[in-house]
């Protein structure tokens, strides 16, 4: 099979994680995603408890202002963050066939050849299962969870790729996880990419 990237990106709760880490082990490729702010931290000299904090966050967001008081230099300190991930989601996507979870991956690998940008999601209500039977939150955590969690991503994304995770223009496929379930999800998921870019049809497009 020819070299490929997916990315995804996912609504808290949507299970998205989850997917992606089965469809990595049923293709046999390369996943990525805590460990690439972990790398990131370590080229920085950042301890990784302050990168948590100003990952998948933005100057104006109220809510991680609150829980990672960093001061006049958070903004900067995010930049260079976002920098350095950027330069590490370009090597791994370089390099071999991987799978690799938010952190405006979409954004930006957009120009690279053979990939595919996923946004997972899940109504309301089966997020909060999610978050309680499979999380094992209590139904108050997992409702303030999905709330800010979303709120985060969605001002990251806005503030270097300038659209949200799931802009169907900068999609390639959008998909509710609740509807055949997070197994099957990531089955279908996985059958897809092995249609896509198996040698034939790359040959033929």
């Amino acid at each position: 099979m020819n070299k490929f990237v997916i990315t995804i990106n996912r609504q808290f709760g949507s299970m998205g994680r989850p997917i992606a880490k089965e469809m990595a082990e049923a293709l046999n490729v390369e996943y990525y995603d805590r460990d690439i702010i972990e790398r990131a931290a370590y080229k920085l000299h950042m301890d990784l408890a302050t990168a948590d904090g100003l990952e998948e966050t933005a100057e104006k967001n109220n809510f991680w202002n609150m829980c990672f008081p960093l001061g006049h230099g958070q903004a900067k300190k995010q930049d260079a963050l976002f920098l350095e991930q950027r330069k590490i989601i370009l090597n791994l996507a370089d390099g071999q066939s991987c799978i690799i979870v938010g952190r405006c991956s979409d954004y930006t690998l957009r120009c690279s050849k053979n990939l595919i940008r996923i946004f997972i999601y899940a109504p309301y209500k089966e997020r909060l299962r999610n978050c309680v039977d499979r999380l094992k939150m209590s139904e108050e955590t997992a409702r303030a969870m999905i709330h800010e969690v979303d709120k985060a991503r969605d001002a990251y994304q806005m503030k270097y790729a300038h659209y949200l995770p799931g802009d169907f223009h900068h999609c390639d496929l959008l998909m509710d996880s609740s509807l055949i379930g997070v197994e099957e999800t990531a089955r279908y998921l996985t059958e897809l990419v092995l249609k896509r870019f198996s040698a034939t049809h790359i040959g033929r497009s």
